[in-house]
């Protein structure tokens, strides 16, 4: 049984703490941080069984009893905890990114690097590669259905945009929200991001320009072998949270649809009717979270390499870096 500690009882991080207690088997949540844990966060975490409750972080990383840690805290301490778990002997499962510095995040890949560390795992929370759908469109590729990688393109519109202060605090549209989309172009094509070229707008909330962030924007990426991938991004969507993507290659393509409450369609004299997509991520991706971190778990017990390393969390962060250099500047940014 591995004694998992969670640092962060935010949003994100109630949804891994849910995850583990319901679906991930040979994992225990047996200590939960946060130091804004509130008297109602303190009685759901109980409520699941979570025994150990603080407000101080540093009582999980100093925990003998507790195996791994999820860092679920806000994205400018994510590198920090992830040094002191190390040094503490913890393996780690951080949330995207684990910098918006480069510097801070080659901080983390030494002290990985450490032969005190060989053992430790440390694994990036990209939970997109684990969803159902982008996994099968990601076996199509590997089985040779398409051919040769050509063009991979990818929709990621959300519900509804964040508050104008979250965009400017979280590293604004390309290292908070599209960084998971620029993953899936690595993940899907199998290949390295050359070059970037984004046109990015404020077309959803006049607030989040001012607060110096875009709320739209076509990024145009070349990839090593010379083919090319277009994502679309928008923080407004008004029919649900919109997730489709397609490779097109040399010998066809294959594309994923958005996940719905069901996939009934009324066919009428009046029109054909469905399903809008699943609103909120966490009805969307509820699996996936569940499935990566039962991979973390397995990568822990088996001795495994993970699935997603701190190496791919360095090089999806210098790709959106890179976007929003070209979004700056209006010229397209060598990765």
């Amino acid at each position: 049984m591995i004694n998992i500690g969670i640092i962060g009882a935010g949003r994100i991080g109630k949804v891994h703490t849910q995850s583990i207690c319901n679906f991930v088997q040979g994992a225990k949540v047996t200590a939960i941080a946060d130091p804004l844990m509130t008297d109602e966060t303190a009685a759901w975490a109980g409520g699941l069984g979570i025994g150990k409750i603080s407000k101080d972080y540093l009582d999980i990383v100093s925990d003998k009893s507790i195996d791994a840690v999820l860092i679920c805290s806000s994205t400018d301490t994510h590198s920090q905890i992830s040094l002191e778990a190390i040094a503490a002997g913890k393996h780690v499962f951080c949330e995207k990114p684990i910098d918006l510095d480069v510097g801070r995040i080659n901080e983390v890949l030494q002290a990985l690097a450490a032969p005190e560390a060989k053992r430790l795992k440390y694994t990036v929370g990209f939970n997109r590669r684990f969803d159902h759908n982008f996994s099968a469109l990601r076996a199509a590729v590997d089985n040779g259905s398409v051919g040769k990688v050509e063009l991979v393109k990818i929709t990621s519109r959300d519900p509804a945009p964040p508050p104008a202060e979250y965009s400017a605090r979280s590293g604004g549209i390309f290292l908070d929200m599209a960084i998971h989309d620029i993953d899936m172009v690595r993940f899907l094509s199998g290949e390295e991001v050359e070059s970037v070229y984004v046109q990015p707008a404020v077309l959803v909330d006049p607030a989040i320009g001012e607060a110096g962030d875009f709320d739209s924007a076509v990024i145009t990426l070349k990839l090593k072998s010379g083919a090319l991938a277009v994502i679309d991004n928008s923080r407004r969507c008004a029919y649900g949270y919109d997730q489709r993507a397609e490779v097109f290659g040399s010998l066809g393509s294959a594309a994923s649809r958005n996940d719905a409450a069901s996939n009934v369609r009324v066919a009428t004299d009046a029109g054909v009717l469905a399903e809008k997509p699943l609103y909120f991520f966490l009805e969307r991706y509820m699996q996936a979270f569940a499935t990566e971190v039962t991979a973390f778990c397995e990568a822990v017990v088996n001795d495994t390499p993970v699935a997603v390393t701190a190496e791919d969390g360095l090089k999806a962060t210098l790709i959106a870096i890179a976007a929003k250099e070209s979004a700056k500047t209006g010229l397209p940014v060598k990765v």
